[in-house]
């Protein structure tokens, strides 16, 4: 009979990025940035937004004030996060859980393996997912509102890890973009990335990935590779 303590020190941890991780969001993200900058006269190619999807959303302005050539007006940056809030909502309604991710937590849960969610989403919109994924009111979900700096800072997977009560060190942190895989590189956690955000595989690795997968499918299927087995 192993020794129980052992054993739970011997499962990983996981700690979740929420859009496109998760949930099937990035794109609607990408068009609630389009027409958030809009609203201030600003007209940014959509590749262009896409590839700071993940950023917080100060972050994303500081990032997006460097891409223009002219000098914003101080009111308009302020505006934006607000304004891009208000555009997610409203395309919110056509948001679906990724392919295997509601059973890919309730699989963790029956296996006694912890996990968190991590998200550089605002907790109004973050928690929207909630019910969309099935998860208890008790689920540990970290939003950007709770730490002091959002991707690719550490901060959100470090709060993540204090709050299941787990050593960063023994996490994996699961995310499909190359902000998630930064910021668990600074945080000394394991990455695994997916590809359901719509960056590429090379990206992923390059960025620190030790495994990518399709979507939360296919890391479901595949548990066993990342220390997680279960019985046949």
């Amino acid at each position: 009979m192993p020794d129980v303590a052992i054993e739970s020190r011997s499962r990983p941890a996981f700690l979740f990025d929420l859009d496109g991780t998760l949930i099937d969001s990035v794109y609607q993200h990408v068009v609630a940035w389009r027409e958030a900058l809009a609203g201030v006269d600003i007209n940014l190619s959509v590749w262009k937004i896409h590839r700071r999807i993940g950023m917080s959303g100060g972050l994303f302005v500081t990032a997006l004030a460097r891409e223009l050539s002219t000098n914003l007006d101080p009111e308009a940056l302020e505006a934006l996060p607000r304004l891009h809030e208000e555009a997610f909502i409203r395309h919110y309604e056509s948001v679906q859980p990724l392919p295997g991710a509601r059973e890919l937590l309730a699989t963790l849960t029956e296996h006694g393996v912890p996990w968190a969610i991590a998200t550089s989403g605002v907790e109004r919109y973050a928690r929207l997912a909630c019910e969309m994924l099935e998860l208890a009111p008790d689920t540990p979900f970290i939003t950007r509102d709770q730490v002091r700096y959002a991707k690719p800072d550490p901060d959100l997977f470090l709060t993540a890890a204090e709050r299941i009560g787990v050593d960063i060190r023994d996490s994996i942190v699961v995310g499909d973009s190359v902000w998630d895989l930064l910021a668990a590189r600074r945080a000394r956690a394991l990455g695994i990335g997916v590809l359901s955000g719509g960056y590429g595989r090379e990206e992923l690795i390059y960025s620190g990935a030790f495994r990518v997968y399709e979507d939360p499918q296919d890391l479901l299927a595949h548990l066993d590779e990342v220390g997680v087995r279960r019985p046949l």
